[in-house]
């Protein structure tokens, strides 16, 4: 049998859920014969999905415990997270308690060759928006991976100029800084990115929201005219090449007839 492949995404219950269908065409590609399977590791939005379809999302956990009764000894477990963070050692830490065992692919954003793949992913849309400010909003943490966040702006402004800024919607870097070095750099026109997998409610909320605290109402209140793409960055293909990387090296340190 071929090792089973589980995508462990946060999960998401807007319209968003398209940007994983992208990733999951992906992977069926690059890995034919093995069965891909997708769960959500938020309990939260796997019982609101539930409630609002019906079965059909499951836990990571589930989903290796199906696994296990089917016969399977290994499996890939993919974590569709962008950061090292609280959901993702949340994650190691429940698969553990399964029979199965789980060779585990890592976030998208873990090695420094991730960030360098990740900068060339954005190129199309930076390169078609000359002489505008591009700002990129994550999610942000209270976990050390918040370092992500700066890190990948340095690899970014290495690549592209100091026009690149990268914020979050919770801790570090705040949008008030940014908004103010955004306004001091000169720059009056911003392409907004959202520095998430999928925008969801985050993008409809705190980046594009009526909100006064949202970050399209502070730039514009500014003055600063702004142009968003609607899209998380799961959309793009090369995104889902590096989820597809790290389910190789996963692969790679099972034992041969594991």
């Amino acid at each position: 049998m071929q090792i089973p492949i589980v995508m462990a995404a946060f999960g998401t219950t807007s319209r968003a859920e398209a940007t994983y269908r992208v990733i999951d065409a992906q992977v069926k590609e690059n890995f034919p014969g093995h069965d891909v399977h997708w769960a959500y590791s938020s309990r939260m939005i796997k019982g609101l999905m539930q409630n609002k379809n019906g079965p059909g999302i499951q836990h990571p956990n589930d989903v290796l415990h199906h696994l296990d009764a089917e016969g399977h000894h290994w499996a890939v477990v993919q974590s569709v997270h962008l950061t090292c963070g609280h959901e993702f050692y949340r994650l190691i830490e429940e698969i553990k308690t399964q029979k199965i065992r789980s060779s585990v692919g890592m976030p998208l954003l873990t090695t420094p060759g991730d960030h360098e793949r990740a900068a060339d992913c954005l190129d199309p849309l930076v390169q078609d928006h000359p002489g505008k400010a591009v700002l990129l909003m994550g999610h942000g943490t209270d976990h050390p991976s918040w370092t992500t966040y700066p890190a990948f702006q340095q690899v970014l402004r290495q690549k592209y100029g100091n026009r690149i800024f990268v914020g979050t919607v919770e801790q570090f870097p705040p949008s008030h800084g940014l908004v103010s070095q955004i306004v001091e750099a000169g720059f009056n026109e911003v392409l907004l990115i959202p520095f998430l997998l999928v925008a969801g409610m985050h993008y409809r909320n705190d980046l594009m929201g009526d909100s006064p605290d949202s970050w399209y109402s502070r730039l514009t209140d500014t003055g600063i005219t702004v142009e968003a793409i609607t899209d998380g960055i799961g959309c793009l293909p090369c995104i889902g090449r590096i989820f597809c990387n790290h389910i190789r090296e996963a692969l790679d340190v099972i034992p041969v007839g594991g």
